[in-house]
């Protein structure tokens, strides 16, 4: 009798661990490849930075705690009214710094919209924007902007240093829910949307520094130097809405 309950107890665990293997495999079924990666791993992996009831540890640019007027909570999103511009109206989330990383986003943009999410941002007197010194992937109305947009300052851009590459089925109307993945190591970095890649550098190799002295940013010496900074979203000037927003170290 013995025997036979051990046996029996066996059983039920094989079957125990094959259920639990194939409930993980049926919740990335159907997900593009670039989105299973966040299925893959635990969600205790993942730092959400916006819990959709209160914007706790975001705050101004260079400024004090609490959201300043020009953003608010709206539907579990963090919106912009569009009051701010090149300068002024940026947010960063100023609770922790992140070096490498990977930072999952949702966002919408009004018709027309304009809008950044930077990273490595590093705060200071001299500096009065964060583009000033932190990398941005761009978040703009590609299809509905009223002027023409150069490759470098496209939707899904490192803007001013890499120009994205997409299908055209893979931008979406403005008013539409887009996701972003930024994956940031110090061997590689990768820009994603709606799940396809539009980005890849390597970060201050050599073909990232002559980029950086012979274009927009030459004129910007702190330009992507930090290797850990907080991370921001901008304002310029339309409204846009950011939701879902979680990161994970690496």
């Amino acid at each position: 009798m013995k025997k036979i309950l051990l046996s029996l107890v066996s059983i039920g665990l094989l079957f125990g661990c094959k259920t639990e293997k194939d409930n993980s495999n049926e919740k990335s079924e159907g997900l593009p490849k670039a989105e299973t990666e966040a299925v893959k791993n635990s969600e205790e992996d993942w730092i959400y930075l916006l819990d959709g009831k209160n914007a706790d540890g975001w705050r101004a640019y260079n400024g004090e705690a609490g959201l300043p007027e020009g953003w608010v909570v709206e539907n579990e999103s963090l919106k912009a009214l569009g009051k701010g511009g090149d300068i002024g109206g940026d947010i960063i989330y100023g609770k922790e710094k992140y070096g490498e990383f990977e930072l999952y986003l949702e966002w919408k943009i009004a018709p027309e919209g304009n809008s950044g999410i930077f990273y490595h941002v590093v705060e200071g007197e001299q500096y009065e924007a964060p583009y000033f010194n932190a990398p941005e992937y761009q978040v703009i109305d590609q299809l509905g902007f009223p002027r023409r947009l150069e490759e470098l300052n496209s939707l899904g851009a490192d803007y001013g240093m890499y120009a994205p590459d997409y299908k055209e089925e893979d931008i979406k109307k403005a008013g539409e829910w887009n996701t972003t993945r930024i994956i940031f190591t110090n061997d590689k970095v990768s820009y994603w949307l709606n799940g396809q890649k539009t980005v890849e550098f390597v970060p201050w190799s050599d073909d990232w520094e002559k980029r950086k002295s012979e274009g927009k940013w030459k004129e910007f010496p702190d330009y992507g130097k930090a290797r850990e900074g907080f991370i921001g979203l901008q304002d310029h000037g339309s409204e846009v809405w950011y939701r879902n927003i979680k990161i994970k170290k690496l």
